[in-house]
């Protein structure tokens, strides 16, 4: 399963306590539901996830259960972030077999900056 988010309205914000705190996160939430992180990759304006699941894993709940968490923890963790609404956009990008080109995740994320 391949998973991409990015934040709401902030553009560059996953950097030092925030990205060491998210990826804390997001292991933490993948070792709760027994599932494999293969490569979490936390760039500035997006986090990527590429993690194994089962066939009984329905496919929206693992990004539901990471935007959940860690919008909260983030926020209450780290000051400047308290004044976010939220930390995630509401949606996500999420491919389950096969190769996603490099051209459709930029799109993705492309479109996902500008809202």
């Amino acid at each position: 399963m391949h998973l991409i988010w990015t934040p709401n309205r902030w553009p560059k914000v996953f950097v030092g306590l925030v990205h060491d705190h998210l990826k804390q996160i997001i292991e933490e939430v993948a070792g709760e539901h027994r599932r494999e992180i293969i490569r979490l990759a936390i760039e500035l304006d997006h986090v990527h996830l590429f993690m194994r699941a089962t066939p009984y894993t329905l496919p929206a709940d693992i990004p539901r259960l990471i935007t959940g968490c860690s919008s909260h923890d983030v926020c209450e963790e780290v000051l400047h972030m308290r004044k976010l609404p939220s930390l995630w956009t509401d949606s996500f990008f999420l491919s389950t077999a096969g190769n996603v080109s490099r051209e459709i995740t930029q799109k993705y994320i492309e479109r996902q900056s500008k809202t």
